[in-house]
């Protein structure tokens, strides 16, 4: 394959990449707590074997770095029910799944069968002392302070496990609005929870759509370079036949 085809795949490889980040950001546009993501790419500098290229002396290609995550704070909406929990400013809410601890900022929580305060998926909440958060189906007067304390009618039940990293991006996404990470989490000191309200997306739908159709834009004219130079190619090979 010529030089020019390989610069042209390599970016259309990145190309591809951010399509689909982008298409994830907006099909989380909705989703409460969700972090918008955005793919970091670098130059990936060849020198050029032929000294006499036309592409110059050295090559610029295309390498997909990491994916970085937008940690700035939803809009807060409030839903005026009792269990809805959102966290203002830094921190996670600390979970119990199946495959270990996770974290989510999605406080979307509910009772199950048991009384175990759970997530949507049905995992159980945990405390500051790292139990599960059980509330008896005649305590009707659920009350959760700004420092995460929950209490009832009967007294109090124990407070949130909140927690903070100290670099976000440690976190990876694994789905349900959870995200997990090696990184030993730290208690947050002074969390502020807010009872009756969620964190929404801080997707931005706009830019979301304005990049998207920037995206396809500059793959299209990838595409159209692929073609040219195929052609050119074509007809080389044709005249060399002759």
């Amino acid at each position: 394959m010529e030089t020019p085809l390989y610069i042209a795949v390599s970016h259309q490889g990145a190309l591809r990449r951010q399509m689909d980040v982008v298409a994830n950001n907006i099909a989380n546009l909705n989703t409460v707590g969700y972090k918008a993501q955005q793919p970091v790419f670098t130059d990936y500098l060849v020198r050029s074997r032929s000294s006499e290229s036309a592409l110059g002396d050295t090559l610029s290609f295309v390498r997909d770095v990491a994916t970085v995550r937008d940690t700035s704070e939803g809009k807060l909406e409030a839903t005026g029910n009792q269990l809805d929990v959102a966290i203002h400013g830094d921190g996670y809410f600390a979970v119990e799944t199946p495959s270990g601890t996770m974290y989510t900022r999605n406080g979307h929580f509910r009772l199950d069968e048991t009384g175990q305060l759970v997530t949507e998926q049905g995992h159980a909440v945990l405390a500051d002392a790292g139990a599960a958060i059980t509330i008896d189906g005649s305590e009707t007067n659920i009350t959760i302070g700004r420092d995460g304390t929950i209490s009832t009618e009967f007294g109090d039940l124990g407070r949130f496990q909140i927690v903070r990293f100290e670099n976000p991006q440690d976190l990876r996404q694994v789905g349900n609005g959870l995200m997990t990470s090696d990184a030993v989490p730290e208690e947050t000191d002074s969390p502020e929870v807010l009872q009756g309200m969620l964190e929404g997306s801080n997707v931005e739908g706009v830019v979301e759509m304005t990049r998207m159709i920037s995206v396809q834009r500059s793959y299209e004219r990838s595409s159209r370079l692929i073609d040219s130079e195929d052609e050119r190619i074509k007809k080389m090979v044709q005249e060399y036949a002759r």
